[in-house]
């Protein structure tokens, strides 16, 4: 029996009150990355009314994964990330934040809610011949920051086990610079590695009068910055994708005196691994310049996310699925995401879900918002996408 398509859009907008309703409670009350219990325990108790869900919960941390099992078939994975940002609200919409200085900026909220969407509409289907196979909806904790040992909430919930089953494992995420009724897709390298320097120059302060007695690291970090943003247009071959960007430099408490020690701190961007590579190598040799000029360093990179990986495969069906809405294609630009962690080992993908407003915000603005009418896209996507992957047995 073939997944009817207009049965499943009619039922996703039937929904549409709830979505919003879900999806405005998680933006009142939104916690930051490892801290998501709140949040947490609001989807475990929607789950177990559902009464169909096998709920594993603290998983990775606050993570859930929701299992419906019924006849043989391929196991397919739905993931909606769960955390907030440090990020001040400056909207005045009526469901602004409650929790001072966290905001869902990056529309967390919304995935959330579209997945609890898919897990209504599924718990209605699962004796049907609709679904045959396994469905696993993860809802993962800390996508935005990782822990001291830098490991992020996907990370984690891989370690688990609880998901080493998957065949196919599917994403979302709302694109504000796409209108509601549009999609954008991507064939294999989608979005950034994403690594993270931090540079400690060493010299002798003093006072600022005598700037000649002191060995100035502030003077030494003008060399390093002119040299890394240089690295930007020099080093990288044009025709590929790299960049490197200074997010923090701090020196000194006063005025009038040369401070003892300068830092430097950034995020490196890149799709290909030799470029990946390159810049950690160069950044290595940008360093020494400390030495040259008679300071001290240390250095350190940690690597984060690794660039997303979608498969062309998975996008032919996520299409099929998304049938009626307007396409793009295209890269999502250099910013990460650590649900790569999942399509660099499961053939997955994420597509970007069109929900601007007619005053288009970015992601991590601190006023972003969405349009909620692209909600019930979302969920007649993911769940008729997991429907087509059963139907064909995982291919």
């Amino acid at each position: 029996m073939k997944t009817e398509v207009t049965d499943l859009v009619s039922r996703s907008q039937q929904l549409w009150g709830r979505l919003v309703e879900w999806r405005r409670d998680f933006h009142r009350y939104p916690e930051l990355s490892f801290r998501e219990k709140r949040t947490s325990e609001k989807i475990i108790r929607k789950l177990e009314s559902l009464k169909v869900f096998d709920v594993h919960k603290n998983v990775g941390g606050y993570g859930i994964i929701a299992t419906v099992r019924h006849g043989e078939g391929p196991t397919i994975g739905i993931r909606a990330d769960m955390d907030a940002l440090p990020v001040i609200e400056s909207s005045s919409v009526p469901w602004t934040s409650l929790n001072p200085g966290v905001m869902h900026a990056c529309g967390h909220d919304a995935h959330m809610s579209i997945l609890l969407g898919v897990a209504h509409l599924l718990a209605e289907d699962v004796t049907s011949c609709r679904v045959k196979g396994t469905v696993k909806l993860i809802f993962q904790p800390a996508e935005e920051s990782c822990d001291e040992l830098g490991e992020t909430g996907a990370t984690k919930m891989l370690k688990s086990g609880h998901l080493d089953d998957l065949d196919h494992v599917l994403a979302l995420h709302m694109c504000p610079w796409r209108r509601t009724g549009e999609l954008q897709w991507n064939d294999g390298l989608s979005m950034a590695n994403n690594d993270e320097f931090h540079l400690e120059i060493q010299g002798s302060g003093g006072h600022a009068g005598y700037p000649h007695h002191v060995n100035d690291p502030v003077w030494i970090a003008t060399y390093i910055l002119q040299s890394l943003y240089s690295l930007n247009g020099r080093k990288v071959d044009p025709l590929d994708i790299g960049t490197i960007s200074v997010g923090q430099i701090h020196a000194g408490d006063a005025t009038n005196v040369i401070p003892d020690l300068v830092e430097i701190k950034g995020t490196m961007r890149s799709y290909k691994e030799e470029v990946r590579e390159l810049l950690v190598k160069e950044i290595h040799q940008i360093a020494k310049i400390v030495t040259a000029l008679g300071g001290d360093y240390t250095l350190q990179i940690n690597q984060g996310e690794p660039a997303l990986l979608n498969d062309p495969k998975v996008n032919e069906i996520i299409k099929e699925a998304a049938s009626g809405l307007k396409f793009h294609e295209g890269p999502f630009g250099m910013g990460s995401e650590d649900f790569s962690h999942f399509t660099r080992r499961f053939p997955g993908a994420m597509f970007f879900l069109g929900c601007g407003l007619d005053k288009e915000k970015s992601l991590h603005q601190s006023d972003f918002d969405i349009d909620e009418r692209s909600l019930p896209h979302g969920v007649r996507i993911l769940l008729h996408s997991a429907y087509l992957m059963m139907e064909r047995g995982g291919r």
